[in-house]
């Protein structure tokens, strides 16, 4: 996966044609469901590889929260976000950015608790996979998310040639208002991943291992109430210092994305294109 690239051109073609920015969050992720393509189960692997069309491939894995509220971030990211991120990385100097969308939720209570799509560089297949997601909008009242999940599949189940090549690091970001769970059975992942070997993890091993080929970063987004407790917060600190990020609102998430990607490959001057300030929408909390 990976080829074609990136227009901003087709894309607000495209945005005109679908609605994307007069449509509701129901409107546009219609999936009541996980979307098979996009289910875990079996997968061995994701690539993101190099090309002639893309020589210095550079794998960027973003995690988005589907659970409650946040929602919202996939729904701007689709409006605005998503083509205002991508023109700002490309003009920063990542010329061959390779784009794969997770699904994050609860694996302790929710039906689909990771999606995974595959490493996308052209607009319409970015398009594709994030309007695929399937916004569950559970969670429970334990105490956190699986954002964990994240560092699992990019530690184990994705190749990268940007490392493996090039021993440049990956960018993996997720994006919620929650801790991360304490860690994950071995049963479970049996579950979600099928046959295979497995032990029961804590998320700081995972964090660690995903370290190995990724510079992991967590966005916090502040404008839920959840994203406010100082026990996120710091929590989120003293995982990951200086690369947790916080989002006073969910339109920062794509400037902070593009900085983070930059920062990631050592570009000093970021070309932003400016993100339009929205009106507040309601959120759930």
């Amino acid at each position: 996966m990976g080829g074609g690239t990136y227009s901003s051109t087709s894309r607000l073609l495209r945005s005109e044609t679908m609605g994307y920015t007069t449509k509701s969050t129901q409107e546009i992720f219609k999936a009541r469901n996980i979307n098979s393509a996009m289910n875990p189960f079996g997968i061995n692997v994701r690539e993101s590889r190099d090309s002639a069309e893309h020589p210095n491939s550079l794998a960027i894995i973003l995690g988005l929260d589907e659970t409650g509220s946040m929602g919202t971030v996939p729904h701007f990211l689709v409006k605005e976000g998503l083509p205002l991120m991508m023109d700002s990385i490309i003009k920063s100097g990542v010329a061959d950015p390779q784009v794969l969308f997770l699904g994050i939720g609860d694996h302790e209570c929710d039906q689909a608790p990771l999606q995974v799509g595959q490493f996308e560089s052209s607009d319409e297949l970015l398009d594709k996979w994030l309007t695929d997601l399937y916004l569950e909008g559970h969670g429970g009242g334990n105490g956190g998310e699986s954002y964990m999940l994240a560092w699992y599949f990019a530690a184990y189940h994705t190749t990268i040639d940007c490392y493996e090549k090039r021993n440049q690091k990956g960018v993996l970001i997720t994006v919620g208002d929650e801790p991360v769970l304490p860690g994950v059975p071995a049963s479970f992942l049996k579950s979600l991943m099928g046959a295979g070997q497995y032990e029961n993890y804590e998320s700081l091993k995972l964090l660690d291992k995903a370290r190995e080929k990724y510079h992991v970063y967590h966005i916090n987004v502040r404008e839920t109430a959840s994203g406010t407790r100082l026990l996120v917060i710091d929590g989120w600190k003293q995982l990951l210092a200086d690369n947790f990020l916080i989002a006073e609102r969910r339109t920062d998430v794509a400037r902070l994305v593009v900085e983070a990607v930059c920062e990631s490959a050592e570009i000093d001057e970021v070309q932003h294109v400016t993100v339009p300030v929205q009106p507040a929408e309601t959120m759930m909390l």
